[in-house]
């Protein structure tokens, strides 16, 4: 089972250190990482393994949007991203 997670937001020092160790305190493996910085503004998609976490997905985000406050934060199974992006 995987996972995919946004972060969208401005740019500063140690996001992608702060969404990895909260997805390594819940267990989830990262599988890929893509992130680009756009002038001032951060933008990552992230997939990761969730067939070991510890805590609910739910639980995952709220931890994720408190590490982060500053940013938009979506956690989505990957079963729900893709009937979302069918055709």
């Amino acid at each position: 089972m995987r996972a995919v997670i946004t972060v969208i937001g401005r740019d500063m020092v140690g996001i992608l250190a702060r969404v990895s160790t909260e997805c390594a305190n819940a267990n989830a493996n990262v599988i890929e990482v893509t992130q680009s910085v756009l002038q001032e503004f951060f933008a990552m998609v992230m997939l990761i393994d969730i067939s070991s976490l510890n805590m609910e997905l739910e639980q995952l985000k709220i931890n994720l949007q408190e590490k982060c406050p500053d940013m938009t934060i979506h956690v989505m199974h990957e079963n729900i991203f893709n009937s979302m992006h069918r055709i």
